[in-house]
């Protein structure tokens, strides 16, 4: 990678021992970033550090973790403190969906879908931001979703939370706006990571013809970023969708979501 602005940064990537956590990871440390890598799995996390230190030959330091947790954003803020560490790049990729009718799922998983998808988000956000402004440089990506766009039957709350990071995205990058310091929203679509496995949903012929390898969705986030883009839509088919929701009523956006998500 040509772009010289990141090396030597350290960039923390949430969510970072499978799918798009691992090629944000791999993408950074191209850029000849450092990496603070957290996710639960610490064997998983090893592999992947392991594998990024021997091809790049960058600093990975692994933060085993549950984001999910109460206080989780606080825990892992004062853990990379106490290491003497600095985050110039924060990539809050940690998440999952839950799919089905929203009246029959447990509500144990969709309070720890909302907390990790919305609250972590934010508080790490909001803990990691004041210090990039303090020093006047920093990048933060949070990833969102296509399904932000409009609502989703059989993914009613995770929608819902991911159109909140959406916004919250958005606004944040408004308000960064004149210093160095820059936010960046994006938003795949299906793309080919453990998503469905973790959600229960098989795919539909919509989903498996739209589908988008993770290298690529990591690497239109990486590079909007850099761009200091507001916000993003991975894929020329979901960038589309995105654009004509605004044209289309809403109670026809839901059905045609239902459609493409749950029955095509």
């Amino acid at each position: 990678m040509q772009n010289t602005l990141l090396r030597g940064k350290t960039a923390l990537v949430t969510g970072a021992s499978s799918g798009l956590g691992v090629d944000f990871a791999r993408q950074l440390a191209e850029y000849g970033c450092h990496l603070l890598l957290v996710a639960r799995r610490e064997d998983r996390l090893h592999e992947v550090a392991q594998a990024i230190i021997s091809q790049y030959g960058v600093e990975v330091t692994v933060l085993p973790l549950d984001l999910g947790a109460e206080n989780a954003a606080q825990v892992l803020y004062d853990q990379i403190k106490a290491q003497g560490k600095v985050v110039d790049v924060l990539i809050n990729n940690a998440g999952f969906g839950v799919h089905g009718p929203f009246v029959n799922g447990p509500w144990g998983r969709e309070k720890a879908m909302l907390e990790l998808d919305i609250i972590t988000v934010v508080h790490l956000t909001k803990l990691f931001v004041s210090d990039m402004l303090a020093r006047n440089f920093g990048y933060i990506l949070q990833v969102a979703s296509s399904a932000a766009y409009q609502p989703v039957p059989g993914y009613a709350a995770y929608g819902a939370a991911k159109s909140f990071v959406l916004n919250f995205g958005e606004a944040l990058s408004y308000e960064l706006r004149k210093t160095n310091v820059h936010c960046t929203v994006l938003s795949p679509g299906v793309t080919a990571t453990e998503f469905f496995q973790v959600s229960g949903q098989p795919l539909t012929l919509y989903q498996r013809l739209t589908m988008l390898d993770s290298p690529t969705v990591a690497r239109i986030g990486i590079k909007a970023l850099l761009a200091g883009r507001p916000s993003v839509v991975a894929g020329a088919v979901n960038a589309t969708l995105a654009w004509a929701n605004r044209f289309a009523p809403r109670r026809l956006a839901v059905v045609i979501a239902d459609q493409m998500m749950n029955k095509a």
